[in-house]
């Protein structure tokens, strides 16, 4: 038996020779100039030498192939079987390059089995050969194929075409569904149909527990299959008699919804799935003109480019999430009848689809994630850089080639942190600031531009943090105004010193340190957690005027981080709370990743619980106001904090609900 593939590298292509070599004969390949290291490691992992896999230099845009006379000479006559894989499946490309790959490259394949007189031509075809054709498309169905005008619609049924209306010898047409990764190892070779949702899981994963219920569309059926159940079919029906000028469904008899398959694939990922799902159709009530007037508003189409662009999913995927058409495969299953080559259920592997795309195909692993990468030879400033977290972050950042600029108001402090950065090979400048001081802080920032021209990062990190209750604030104003004039007005006036150079050299990131206590309403800390949501509203709002001049503004909701800031209640001494090195890592994380917004799971669902159920929320806060006393600091009687033990309830509330401000 003598073979001859084209696309013998593709996914497809490799997976189908693999099933080809298990019979005898031998198996030509097309191999285009620029694909021979690709085919000599197909051969070696394989296992076949070069009698077994014979490559053919050749090319899909040239007549016949671009095959040598010599190589006709030894092909005519002996191949049994011709199977044309090769194609442009990418649903952005351009249609002049789809026409050249897959209608030239087709009738160019046409050509050469003609001339070889090859037994039956084996031509891969596409579900997209169908278009977006409203009901069941049969496997004899073909002239009925509606609205294809996406190009590789087009260009798959065109192709096909050519085969059915022109090719003079036996033929036999096959349609996969959307090919996914093997079911046996979950390989695959690019992120196409439904990876292109597996970053918004994982970002959901990374955002929420995995038992928080969320809402998200329902949409038309998503007609998925493995690769080697793919190859498998059609190398079974290639060999089996009788079935010349027919045509074969390899698809799912019984497809999943879209939100069907997202929940099987959150589920392999843990994460949230899609309690609620609303179907997308219900929007097709909107006239397509005002739809289209709407999607075209510059506003709307910058908000869904940026969307699209941040989960890497391309915008000609949105156009087909009402899916309209199914797929009748009965052809297909009477040809495999007794065969033993079933298709697995989507539950059964998913798993391992969606792992190996987390360990090689996640676009993520391809982008640089060093810190060096974000800030070498770059100017960062760190307020409250002499101690605590401000310490451990100007550590990391200077390890990794930044120019730190730290400023405290301890001289001492500054020079011993200096001389520790220096020490371990950073480069570092002190200054001596009083952020709670407007003067002071322009001083601050004037001298920076002076010395650096101007600043990369800014991290406002330096705080005060008081806990007491508004019950013993009465007599206290001066505690509200003390944590407004560091923790928002600093901080404050440093953006709006620093932010002019940046706008002018349109890049920067401003990273405000803040608390979980925002998205949790603390109780006891009203002085503290008001400052810095201050500093949080102003953020939300300045970058919406800046996302476009390459500012990028991050907010970082920390939890308890045991610094001597949080000393004088003793209670946090028998509490988890994180280290002053563990909260620089999510510093790190800021400076890399550029996110909106960093906080922990149980922060982000505990300001989701209070704006659904404000009144619930408000009890349970309530609750654990009144099993956690004020601290003997708080009361003025700062000589008897070693009365301060707590009680085993205590602690345990604290485990459970860890890193929150109690």
């Amino acid at each position: 038996m003598t073979y001859f593939v084209t696309g013998a590298t593709g996914f497809i292509g490799r997976h189908l020779v693999a099933n080809l070599l298990k019979r005898k004969g031998t198996i030509y390949c097309l191999v285009r100039k620029g694909s021979s290291d690709k085919f000599e490691q197909l051969r070696e992992s394989l296992g076949a030498d070069d009698k077994r896999l014979v490559a053919v230099s050749g090319d899909l845009a040239k007549p016949r192939l671009g095959v040598s006379p010599a190589m006709l000479k030894t092909l005519s006559g002996k191949v049994q079987h011709f199977f044309h894989l090769a194609a442009l499946y990418d649903l952005s490309a351009d249609a002049e390059s789809q026409h050249v790959a897959n209608m030239d490259g087709t009738r160019h394949a046409m050509e050469l089995a003609e001339a070889v007189k090859a037994g039956c031509f084996h031509h891969t075809s596409s579900i997209a050969a169908a278009g977006l054709y409203p009901g069941v498309f049969r496997e004899d169905m073909f002239d009925e194929a509606e609205e294809l005008d996406n190009p590789y619609f087009r260009t798959k049924h065109d192709s096909e075409g050519l085969v059915r209306k022109e090719y003079p010898r036996p033929w036999r047409i096959y349609r996969p569904g959307i090919v996914i990764g093997n079911s046996a190892n979950g390989e695959m070779d690019k992120i196409d149909g439904p990876y292109y949702f597996f970053r918004l899981i994982k970002k959901l994963r990374q955002a929420l527990p995995p038992w928080v219920p969320t809402v998200g569309l329902e949409g038309g059926r998503l007609n998925l299959v493995p690769v080697d159940w793919v190859a498998a079919a059609m190398d079974h029906i290639a060999h089996k008699t009788g079935l010349d000028g027919h045509c074969f469904h390899l698809t799912d008899p019984a497809p999943r919804r879209i939100g069907e398959v997202l929940n099987i694939f959150a589920r392999a990922g843990h994460a949230p799935q899609m309690t609620m799902r609303l179907d997308a159709r219900m929007f097709a009530f909107i006239p397509q003109g005002i739809r289209a007037a709407l999607s075209s508003l510059p506003p709307i189409r910058r908000f869904t480019n940026v969307v699209l662009r941040d989960f890497g999913i391309p915008r000609e995927v949105m156009k087909f999430i009402n899916y309209p058409t199914r797929f009748d495969c009965r052809e297909t299953e009477r040809a495999l009848k007794g065969s033993r080559i079933k298709l697995p259920k989507l539950e059964d592997y998913a798993w391992r689809i969606w792992d190996y795309w987390e360990r090689h195909l996640d676009p993520d692993l391809f982008v640089d994630h060093s810190l060096s990468g974000k800030v070498k030879n770059r100017v960062v400033v760190v307020t409250g850089g002499s101690s605590g977290i401000g310490k451990a972050v100007a550590l990391k950042i200077a390890a990794a080639g930044a120019k730190v600029v730290i400023c405290a108001r301890g001289e001492e402090e500054l020079a011993v942190a200096k001389k520790e950065i220096e020490a371990a090979g950073g480069t570092c400048f002190t200054y001596i600031v009083d952020l709670s001081d407007m003067g002071s802080c322009d001083a601050f920032v004037k001298q920076v531009v002076a010395d650096h021209g101007g600043v990369d990062v800014l991290v406002n990190n330096a705080g005060r943090s008081i806990r007491r209750s508004i019950a013993l604030s009465f007599d206290r104003f001066h505690d509200f105004e003390r944590t407004m004039q560091l923790n928002y007005f600093g901080a404050l006036r440093l953006i709006m010193g620093f932010l002019p150079v940046m706008s002018e050299k349109r890049r920067g990131h401003i990273i405000n340190i803040s608390s979980i206590g925002v998205l949790t309403n603390a109780p006891r800390f009203s002085a503290y957690v008001a400052s810095k949501a201050a500093l949080d509203a102003f953020s939300r709002c300045a970058q919406a005027e800046y996302s476009d001049l390459g500012i990028h503004f991050t907010t970082i909701n920390m939890p308890l981080v045991k610094t001597p800031m949080i000393a004088p209640t003793k209670m946090y001494d028998h509490v988890p709370t994180l280290s002053p090195d563990e909260a620089a890592d999510l510093v790190v994380e800021a400076i890399v990743e550029r996110p909106v917004r960093i906080a922990t799971r149980l922060g982000i669902f505990a300001s989701i619980l209070y704006a659904l159920a404000p009144r619930m929320y408000e009890i349970i806060m309530n609750s654990a106001f009144r099993l956690f006393p004020d601290s003997a600091a708080a009361k003025g009687m700062a000589g008897r904090a070693e009365l301060e033990q707590p009680t085993n309830e205590q602690i345990a509330v604290a485990a459970l609900m860890r890193g929150v401000h109690w």
